[in-house]
């Protein structure tokens, strides 16, 4: 008689350990279908993550949950990490999610997540691990491959889908064990550990800290949120800000949000300098500002007349005092 073939849908982060889940797993004969979330701060296409897949042979799915994820980041049940990062939260909003709408989509049998046991403080120990099954209403149907054989056995496993002696027993941040096991499936070219979500990095969590206290963390405001990330972050006032560009990528990057700026300063061939956008209710003593700050980080350096366009009509602009623009621009945030 001709055995059932199972199908699975595994969270894939686009890392190694969700990978190795997602091979312990298909090498089992079951179906895996890759689940990529995308919000406003991790996930979205990736051509090295569709290679990984390509490679062990799953499909790549992305799923948009932004304005989901949003409503968990603002006011997360269980709270932050060290930064921004509501990492339980977060686990359990995902797999509610599969669990409400993707299961029957794609009519699959169980999930798979990468996670691996104690190594995360926050989301990672092992009752972390079960608060997030409770909150994430997939009940008996989630399987952790990497650390299957320490955690307690759930029914894909107790029911003979998965044969647990060839899931694995890792525990803990050292790295070997993932390693060993994609140096002997040829795996290569996998990326670093760092996570890939925007909230647990520092530098970012506290330019969106401003933007919350500003009541700016909705999804109505989520240009935002990647203009902080592709910029030098200028707070002027509650809901006023500069974002200036610091390299050629960044000033692609700015320039393509000039539509939701009060106003936008360019460079001309005369005295290149940087894209700066200016958003919010700005008064005539921000547009000198703005203007001061292009000529100090142009070619003009503030020490000679700098040629700039704002909103298409070009504008000379004086040497002026840099030091005391350097003393102005203590009263405010700018990294």
């Amino acid at each position: 008689m001709k055995v059932e073939q199972r199908r699975a849908l595994a969270l894939y982060s686009g890392g190694l350990d969700s990978l190795l889940a997602m091979k312990l797993v298909k090498d089992q004969g079951v179906e895996v279908i890759a689940l990529n979330f995308v919000s406003h701060f991790f996930g979205g296409e990736n051509e090295n993550a569709q290679r990984l897949c390509d490679q062990i042979g799953v499909k790549l799915e992305y799923v948009d949950f932004k304005k989901e994820h949003m409503e968990v980041v603002k006011d997360p049940a269980n709270g932050r990490g060290k930064n921004m990062n509501p990492c339980l939260d977060c686990h359990a909003l995902m797999m509610s999610y599969t669990a409400d709408y993707l299961m029957k989509r794609y009519e699959a049998d169980f999930l798979i997540s990468g996670e691996v046991l104690n190594q995360r403080p926050m989301s990672q120990r092992k009752d972390a691990l079960e608060r997030v099954q409770e909150l994430s209403k997939m009940d008996d149907l989630i399987v952790r491959p990497m650390s299957a054989k320490l955690l307690p056995h759930t029914k894909p496993i107790r029911e003979g889908w998965l044969d647990i002696e060839q899931l694995e027993n890792i525990s803990g941040r050292s790295r070997h064990r993932q390693m060993e096991m994609a140096k002997a499936w040829g795996i290569e070219n996998y990326p670093k550990p760092a996570g890939g979500c925007r909230l647990t990095e520092p530098n970012y969590s506290r330019r969106l800290k401003q933007l919350e206290a500003d009541g700016m963390l909705h999804h109505e405001h989520s240009d935002l949120f990647e203009l902080i990330r592709h910029s030098r972050f200028l707070r002027l006032d509650e809901k006023k800000y500069i974002f200036m560009a610091r390299n050629q990528q960044e000033e692609e990057a700015v320039e393509s949000y000039a539509d939701m700026a009060t106003f936008m300063v360019e460079g001309t061939s005369e005295t290149p300098g940087p894209a700066i956008l200016a958003y919010g209710e700005m008064t005539e003593e921000d547009l000198e500002i703005a203007k001061q700050l292009y000529s100090r980080y142009s070619k003009a350096k503030g020490k000679v007349e700098a040629t700039m366009v704002i909103n298409k009509e070009k504008v000379v602009y004086p040497a002026f005092d840099v030091e005391e623009l350097t003393t102005k621009m203590k009263a405010y945030t700018m990294d």
